[in-house]
């Protein structure tokens, strides 16, 4: 019982680490907690019934009331009032495909290895890159995304170029908000799963972090980790897409996965130490 209790106090202490951010962000987006309250109890109801129903048995409201400790009633109008969960991630994938390809493509970069400014249309233009690296989308609806969140620009030759190397929205927090519901979501459960398969099945998962560097080194350190994570994905990249079987007629149907690597930078204040400094890797 005694790990039992540690564990589930260890649980309780990295969910509110977890929520800090999260209830920061809410805040500032005016978002009450009634609201918060609503979407964790829909949660609640959604992965009980899609992830841990009894093999064998339809899932129930009964079984996601005894599992949730919601009502019946209550489970019942959650299930009912349910929104299309349909995301965005498609039109995501599909614009950073473009962006990407623009970038490794070497028939769309110059000698430098720059991509370069494309005409809209043309034999090489801007309509190749998107039907080569984005299946079916339609041009206009690429480039409309693309300009939209600032990842490209028209000059006023009439000619498209790329303002960045990947597609991570410059404007509006509707697109950023919608990268941190999948790359937040992603991460946690990549945790959750070497919690489970860490010793059989481990995922990469590894940060590192020192706690005593000067303020005054910060801006080279964040050139030179965004330099680096850039290039490493690039590369993970070139491979993911010479194996990725999507949008390619006649392709078997066959299991396949939604994979890839994440990389992210923080930051924050830390105090002069009292003891030697904390450093590492992990």
């Amino acid at each position: 019982m005694d790990a039992d209790r540690s564990l589930k106090n260890t649980l309780a202490l990295a969910v509110a680490r977890v929520l800090r951010p999260l209830v920061r962000l809410m805040l500032r987006h005016a978002m009450p907690y009634a609201a918060f309250q609503e979407l964790a109890k829909r949660v609640y109801v959604e992965v009980a019934l899609t992830e841990f129903a009894i093999p064998g048995k339809k899932a129930s409201t009964s079984r996601a009331s005894i599992l949730t400790g919601l009502s019946r009633k209550d489970v019942q109008r959650l299930l009912d009032a349910a929104p299309d969960s349909a995301a965005t991630a498609g039109e995501y994938n599909r614009a950073a495909r473009v962006l990407t390809g623009w970038i490794r493509d070497p028939e769309f970069v110059d000698g430098g290895g720059r991509p370069r400014a494309l005409d809209v249309d043309g034999p090489l233009g801007f309509a190749t890159l998107v039907r080569r690296h984005s299946g079916d989308m339609p041009v206009r609806a690429v480039l409309d995304e693309l300009l939209r969140v600032g990842a490209v620009a028209r000059r006023d030759d009439g000619r498209i170029e790329p303002l960045q190397r990947a597609y991570v929205p410059q404007q509006g927090a509707t697109e950023k908000l919608d990268i941190l519901g999948s790359d937040a979501a992603d991460l946690v459960e990549t945790i959750d799963h070497n919690l489970l398969h860490g010793a059989t099945d481990p995922r990469f998962q590894r940060k590192v972090m020192y706690h005593g560097i000067p303020d005054a080194a910060l801006p080279a350190f964040r050139a030179l980790s965004a330099a680096q994570a850039q290039a490493l994905l690039e590369s993970l990249d070139g491979w993911l897409a010479a194996h990725d079987v999507d949008d390619i007629p006649g392709q078997p149907a066959t299991a396949r996965s939604r994979v890839g690597v994440g990389i992210y930078y923080f930051e924050a204040p830390a105090a002069v130490p009292d003891t030697p400094t904390q450093r590492g890797s992990r």
